[in-house]
């Protein structure tokens, strides 16, 4: 197309050469990404969870705001997503959520979104309009197969019922129809509220215990357990992966590839691509 327009000088051929060469490269790009993702189990759907660090109110609407975040990811992309576990506070925002991300390579390129994410902002619930540092958790696993034995014994099992809770006392169950499954010997706690059914609540959350399980199983170092298990005991300043600032300025930067961009609207509407990718490469 380059020499078609140098020969019959055809000047209002270049917006689409570039429109062309811009489609290509972006194609390539993903191809190339794509080629990163050859771990076990880089093909499989995956389970996200959220859990609000230090700064109270704060810390619970930055969780709210993160579950935004991947789902609208997660729709871009053309990926299935159900909230399997969401608690909320009285006052506002969520204490943790667990979502589940149906698709291809879902895990692939979501997994190491897993980490602390720290929000500096002007606080909305601060009278006075002082800034805020606030921070949440983000874990995320494989699902597993049916195929992949998990052996766990029933007796190592603390099974609680309860009554799921909503938002604004809307869509909340009048039967003890949610489960929390406690894995004693590893201390890990599942939960799940999606069905009104008690069973298909407690068939899921054994679905993400097994998760959990394996990928302790994976790791032969005792000292791997407590990060595996999900300890957010340190859902704090400096351990963060990412900071999103909104004010004095506009930034979001990953602190593992130092890359950045200022555009804090578009992350926060689920363009993390750039973030995501950036840390594959770093392979």
């Amino acid at each position: 197309m380059i020499e078609l327009a140098e020969e019959e000088e055809e000047a209002d051929l270049l917006p689409e050469i570039e429109d062309s060469y811009k489609s290509f490269t972006d194609n390539l790009e993903r191809v190339r990404i794509k080629t990163m993702l050859d771990g076990e189990y880089d093909v499989n759907n995956a389970i996200l969870s959220i859990h609000s660090g230090s700064g109270g109110l704060d810390a619970q609407d930055w969780a709210e705001m993160l579950l935004r975040m991947y789902t609208r990811w997660a729709e871009d992309k053309g990926y299935k997503v159900a909230v399997w576990d969401l608690q909320h506070d009285t006052e506002g925002g969520i204490k943790n959520a667990t979502i589940f991300v149906e698709g291809e390579y879902a895990y692939g390129y979501l997994k190491n979104e897993k980490g602390v994410h720290r929000i500096v902002r002007i606080s909305p619930f601060d009278s006075s309009g002082r800034r805020h540092t606030s921070f949440a958790s983000v874990d995320v696993i494989p699902e597993i197969d049916d195929d992949i034995e998990i052996e766990i014994n029933p007796d190592d099992l603390r099974i609680d019922t309860f009554r799921a809770s909503g938002a604004g006392g809307q869509h909340v169950n009048k039967t003890d129809s949610a489960v929390r499954i406690t894995h004693i010997p590893t201390n890990i706690v599942v939960s799940c509220q999606n069905d009104r059914s008690q069973h298909q609540n407690r068939e899921v959350a054994m679905r993400i215990l097994k998760a959990k399980l394996l990928e302790i199983a994976k790791e032969e170092q005792k000292n791997k357990i407590e990060e595996l298990k999900g300890d957010y005991s340190e859902i704090s300043w400096g351990n963060q992966i990412r900071s999103y600032v909104f004010h004095p300025y506009t930034m979001v930067k990953d602190h593992r590839t130092n890359a950045e961009v200022g555009n804090v609207n578009a992350v926060m509407d689920g363009d993390l691509d750039y973030f995501i990718n950036e840390k594959l490469k770093q392979k």
